[in-house]
């Protein structure tokens, strides 16, 4: 083959590797203009929802929204029985359910991974992360409200536990089983015993992921209706019994909003408001102490 050949080759495969790049350039340029547009159509819709949600929540928000309970139609009143009994059966439930969850995917992650009862829980608990919330309603009234023929907030706080349970055991688990391994050797070389390693290595490095995946369960169940109308019902006043029906923020927003009242209506949404302000406070106040402590 001549010189001249050789070059005309040589320009053959530069204009052939350069076409190559070209087209490669603007596969790149497209896809990364529809993910642009993806992520603008998201934010779009979730800012319109915010900003709604502000200047209508804000509108009907004031201290007797706080200081005064639920009123009756066409009346002066507030949220505070409504606010208190979600406080209390969100902060139960995830009481009862995080302990539960955390020691669960402790043992799926460190003890027991590949048996035949690790399958089933994991397929179980697969089960209940995708299951309808009003499903769970149902079965805790008919296992609890039925039995004792009476709605209470012990049924609420069982129906708002079994939700939580599923996410904190899927977290927890994944968390851990991101840990190195060699992390745990090291422990294990120095003579440490299984359980100090999972508590002083294991848990204390997968901690943020942890902590994040209780977020996202108290996220959840702060804003869940179909459970409480099953268990809780509602109540017009203010209880401190979880014996006794009992009234909560997510139903009252149901209630409220569905209403051709306007003061009803304005409490719904300033409800709202109070929600997503305390869920999104409690994820930053979350962050911010896992992050000073690492």
């Amino acid at each position: 083959m001549s010189t001249a050949q050789m070059l005309l080759r040589a320009h053959e495969l530069e204009q052939s590797r350069l076409a190559r790049y070209a087209q490669r350039k603007r596969v790149n340029q497209i896809a990364l203009a529809l993910s642009l547009l993806a992520m603008a159509f998201g934010l779009f819709w979730l800012f319109w929802i915010l900003i709604e949600t502000c200047v209508l929540g804000l509108g009907g928000l004031s201290l007797d929204t706080l200081t005064q309970m639920t009123p009756p139609p066409n009346d002066a009143g507030g949220l505070a029985n409504a606010i208190y009994g979600s406080f209390l059966m969100v902060a139960l439930a995830t009481f009862v359910g995080t302990p539960i969850g955390v020691m669960a995917g402790i043992y799926l992650a460190e003890f027991d991974t590949h048996s035949w009862l690790a399958s089933v829980t994991r397929f179980v608990n697969d089960i209940l992360l995708s299951a309808p919330s009003i499903v769970i309603g149902l079965f805790v009234y008919a296992v609890i409200v039925t039995r004792f023929k009476s709605f209470s907030g012990y049924a609420g706080v069982m129906a708002l536990a079994l939700i939580v349970i599923p996410v904190v055991i899927r977290t927890t688990e994944n968390m851990l089983q991101l840990v190195p391994s060699g992390l745990r050797e090291a422990a294990y070389a120095l003579g440490a015993p299984k359980w100090k390693v999972i508590i002083s290595i294991t848990l204390k490095a997968a901690r943020s992921g942890v902590v994040t995946g209780v977020l996202l369960a108290v996220a959840r169940i702060a804003g869940e209706t179909a459970p409480l109308l099953f268990t809780a019902l509602s109540n017009q006043f203010w209880t401190s019994s979880l014996s006794e029906p009992m009234a909560s923020l997510p139903v009252t927003i149901f209630k409220f909003a569905m209403s051709p009242y306007e003061n009803w209506q304005k409490l719904a949404w300033a409800g709202v408001f109070i929600i997503t302000i305390a869920v999104l406070g409690l994820n930053i106040l979350a962050r911010v102490m896992t992050r000073s402590k690492n």
